[in-house]
């Protein structure tokens, strides 16, 4: 018990702790100033958008007809038309989708857990649909083709137990591939963990807003708290994303991840590490979160190659269209099998991603980033 009177008491008889009026009023004024700088940034962002679709429909133009004797001289890969084509694509999906989402809050404003419920169905609805139209424009334009092992689940038999899912980062567009594949697929709910600086984009920004998710770092509390607390409220059919290694893989990266584990005195998972040659070492701690919170979750693994050759936009320009399959590969953990204690549990998911480095050295070509 600590000192002072909690401020509900007050209405019971109680004396209110002047302190702690105060400390609510604080909160509910951050709360109210945080409300204000979510509606500017998503307006912002939103006429963002809005501006930049007639310049990219102008650049498709321009781009189309000042290289078409060039590239029909040559048969090129019309490199300038297909990025163009699939920028004004993705300008017109993510103001569509910001536009939509405000509808669906019009239709479900406020109400208890069932509105909430529904709202969030809605919106991993919408987001499904919006990310099916940026792959098959991927398809299209960037001859994208995805050979995945063993056959992704049943989209009409979802898992009777929630998933905790980890994977591999590397490649642009890695995570929207995956919750494309999750939510159309699998037929699962993706409760994501993202970068903070993805609540640039708007229609992430907004549609995320009404289903469980976590950009990190998070506005409150530490980012295992706000791991947990997803981990916490999984059910059927939900599967919380982690990115594990926090960023994509370059050998600068691996080399300052090996000299963290050193400086933490945990000399065995460094050597452990430094014989990894195509992923990051896990940064675990997200991932023992959430194993401890959602302790009859299964764990599904997710190693991919194909995207981490195009790890920047030059390289991008360079390797799209796309020359083979993405291949993705992915084993499923029961939950019976995954080992107790942070510390065993630290080991085993080394473990899994020195699995993952095995896979992407059988699949790696000459460009993929390695050490």
């Amino acid at each position: 018990m600590t000192g002072g009177v909690p401020v509900a008491d007050e209405a019971a008889g109680g004396r209110a702790d002047p302190a702690g009026r105060a400390d609510l009023r604080r909160t509910g004024a951050t709360g109210a100033a945080a409300a204000v700088g979510t509606t500017a940034r998503r307006a912002v962002a939103t006429v963002l958008v809005a501006a930049l679709i007639p310049v990219a429909a102008a650049l498709l133009v321009a781009v189309t007809v000042l290289g078409a004797p060039v590239s029909l001289s040559t048969r090129g890969p019309w490199r300038p038309t297909r990025f163009a084509g699939f920028l004004l694509v993705y300008l017109a999906v993510d103001l569509t989708g910001v536009l939509a989402a405000s509808a669906l809050f019009l239709r479900h404003p406020r109400g208890g857990p069932d509105a909430r419920d529904r709202r969030a169905a809605e919106a991993f609805a919408l987001l499904a649909r919006l990310l099916a139209v940026l792959r098959r424009t991927a398809e299209r334009l960037f001859r994208l083709e995805v050979d995945m092992t063993p056959a992704m689940l049943a989209a009409d038999a979802p898992p009777d137990r929630p998933l905790l899912v980890l994977v591999r980062h590397a490649g642009l567009g890695d995570s929207f591939l995956l919750l494309q594949i999750l939510l159309t697929q699998a037929g699962l709910l993706p409760h994501t963990v993202l970068k903070g600086v993805l609540r640039a984009d708007p229609c992430l920004d907004v549609l995320l807003g009404r289903v469980p998710h976590s950009f990190l770092p998070p506005a409150r509390g530490t980012a295992e708290d706000a791991v947990a607390g997803l981990a916490a409220g999984l059910r059927a059919r939900d599967a919380l994303v982690i990115f594990p290694e926090g960023g994509n893989f370059t050998p600068l990266r691996h080399g300052r991840a090996i000299a963290r584990l050193r400086r933490l005195g945990r000399y065995r998972q460094a050597a452990r590490a430094a014989r990894l040659h195509y992923v990051l070492p896990p940064r675990e701690a997200g991932s023992l979160a959430a194993l401890a919170a959602a302790p009859t979750a299964d764990v599904v693994f997710v190693a991919h190659a194909g995207l981490d050759v195009i790890a920047s936009p030059r390289a991008a320009w360079s390797f799209l269209p796309f020359r083979r399959p993405v291949r993705v590969h992915w084993w499923r953990i029961p939950a019976a099998d995954i080992p107790t204690g942070d510390a065993a549990r630290s080991g085993w998911l080394l473990g899994q991603w020195e699995r993952m480095d095995r896979w992407t050295a059988e699949q790696a070509v000459a460009a993929t980033p390695h050490v």
